[in-house]
């Protein structure tokens, strides 16, 4: 299931006339037969609410006083959540003749025409509080407190993300809940505001409205609303327009090495974060170890343990980077076959992580693998490989789109076709040009579409972590003749460099090895550019340019003084 629970609004959309129909009871109890929860959001004070309607047990959480109060109707506790009713408002009100009025625990409500008067006093009061409509209802609440707020209370202690929740309301106090729901949906009778900004809109009136929704999400599930609202976007194409994946689906991004395969993740890792999409990221090389809006869990040297990343992801609205840089190939393997089972109870019972990324995937899912088939049903997953052959192949079943890159995009798409025994598909006339990459929807068929290339907003190291304190391959590494020694990676560089006497340090100074290395083996222009500079001022004591090439490598990797 992607929506996993439905979230309705008591007065003119369940109720009519303060009442609730048999039938529609019925429908709310066969929804929630299929696994789903249901949230009651209400402006309604408990106790009025309770003496209406008696089968407040069909729901999960009650939100009342339009947001003020949780209500748990399997313990009869309620919670407040937002601050008491104000006393001196209430006492300003009564001595202005205001009735009726009602007093709850949080909100303080009355009705048209008495607005002007409510207003009068709390600005008479010096009050930090909130006026809210309902039709002709009035209701006063603290800042900031209302049935989304309420709402998103009530999902936190259920675990379920917001985006997986359908929302049905009538009226314009529900703006606000709808607003953050997956899905927004609108009963017949709902005021024009409400059905302008609605995702469906319902041919039915109140509880009638809600039972024809409660069918359309059993049959249509996520389609019952467009990709665009609960997709990721994964660029545009050549002609400007937008294309999307649908949640639950597994995209496969491969490419040469540095055709920007990390820098297009870390793109889509910017437009998940704009649409509130949780992710994990599975990280091997350190690609993702300072990504924007996300926490890391294990580091350059240290290993993440599947106790920390859980912990983690079970906290609602953090996105996670686990880093296995620190760990051995196996160990790596092992961490991801244990979270990996976990992830996916978590995203269906919760809808986090909204999506799954796994870096170098031959890490990870290596070709030998023996993975099952369907392993990643249910799952949005994105994959990054530098080929498909290079990762198991039940995998290569379970991709829904394929994303190309680099100088070999063209090819990659052709043989991935014959491996996999689907008809090859059409290019278009520019496929090869470097401004933009290859996607094809295997599982819809198609051609190829050119889309354009996608630059991060945030600067993007590649693989800084391998760098910093991986391996860099015998043939790549630093060599220091003076000490016999190699260094393979910028760790290894320090330490060396530190332990270098005057005339070794002039020597490579003046060869410009240094920044050499920095440009064509760690790929940092910038750490090259300013090492250059430090290598051809005479002026800079030999020590003093030792000291401050040792500090750029420090600071741009985040290393401890060696």
């Amino acid at each position: 299931m992607h929506f996993l629970a439905l979230a309705v609004d008591y007065d003119g959309t369940i109720a009519e006339n303060g009442n609730v129909p048999e039938h529609v009871c019925t429908a709310l109890a066969g929804l929630k037969a299929s696994g789903r929860k249901l949230l009651l959001i209400t402006g309604r004070e408990l106790q009025a609410l309770k003496h209406h309607f008696t089968q407040l047990d069909l729901f999960d959480l009650v939100v009342v006083e339009n947001g003020a109060l949780l209500y748990d109707p399997r313990t009869d506790t309620e919670e407040l959540i937002a601050d008491s009713a104000s006393t001196a408002l209430v006492e300003r009100l009564r001595d202005k003749g205001v009735s009726p009025l009602s007093v709850g625990r949080s909100v303080i409500a009355t009705w048209h025409p008495f607005e002007d008067a409510v207003i009068s006093s709390i600005r008479e009061l010096g009050l930090e509080l909130q006026m809210t409509f309902n039709k002709d209802a009035i209701m006063v609440l603290p800042t900031g407190v209302n049935k989304a707020s309420g709402l998103s209370a009530a999902l936190l202690r259920l675990g379920i993300c917001e985006l997986n929740v359908v929302g049905v309301g009538d009226a314009e106090n529900d703006h606000a809940f709808l607003a953050i729901c997956g899905c927004a949906a609108a009963v017949n009778n709902a005021i024009d505001s409400i059905k302008a900004r609605a995702d469906i809109c319902l041919s039915q009136d109140h509880g009638r409205g809600v039972c024809e929704l409660i069918d359309m999400l059993l049959q249509k599930d996520a389609a019952l609303v467009p990709v665009e609202r609960i997709g990721v976007q994964l660029g545009r194409t050549a002609d400007a327009r937008k294309v999307w994946l649908p949640p639950e689906s597994v995209l496969l991004v491969i490419g040469n090495s540095g055709s920007g395969k990390s820098s297009y993740v870390t793109w889509l890792t910017e437009r998940m974060v704009e649409a509130h999409q949780g992710f994990c990221i599975i990280d091997p090389e350190g690609d993702y170890l300072s990504l924007d809006g996300a926490v890391t869990v294990g580091g350059l040297t240290t290993p993440p343990t599947t106790e920390e990343s859980l912990h983690h992801l079970l906290q609602a609205r953090l996105n996670v980077v686990v880093s296995t840089l620190a760990l051995d190939p196996a160990a790596r393997v092992q961490l991801f076959g244990e979270l990996l089972p976990f992830i996916q109870q978590l995203r269906s019972s919760t809808g986090r992580p909204y999506w799954m990324v796994v870096d170098e995937a031959h890490y990870m899912l290596p070709h030998c693998a023996a993975w099952p088939p369907g392993f990643l049903a249910n799952m949005g997953a994105i994959i990054v490989a530098l080929d498909f052959d290079q990762v198991c192949p039940s995998l290569l079943d379970a991709v829904d789109v394929l994303v190309t890159l680099g100088s070999t995009a063209r090819e990659l798409v052709q043989r991935y076709a014959q491996h996999t025994q689907r008809r090859c598909p059409e290019f278009p006339a520019r496929s090869s040009a470097p401004d933009y990459f290859c996607l094809w929807d295997v599982r819809h068929g198609g051609d190829v579409v050119l889309m354009a290339q996608q630059q991060p907003e945030q600067k993007h190291h590649r693989h800084s972590g391998k760098y910093a304190v991986g391996d860099v391959g015998a043939w790549h590494a630093f060599y220091f003749p003076s000490l016999d020694q190699r260094a393979s990676n910028l760790a290894e560089f320090l330490s060396s460099l530190a332990r270098l006497d005057d005339p070794a340090f002039r020597q490579h100074r003046e060869a410009g090895d240094f920044s050499n290395w920095f440009r064509e083996v760690i790929r940092d222009d910038v750490l090259a550019n300013e090492t250059r500079l430090l290598e051809n001022d005479a002026s800079v004591p030999l020590r003093d340019a030792q000291e401050q090439i040792a500090h750029l490598v420090q600071s741009r990797y985040h290393l401890e003084p060696q």
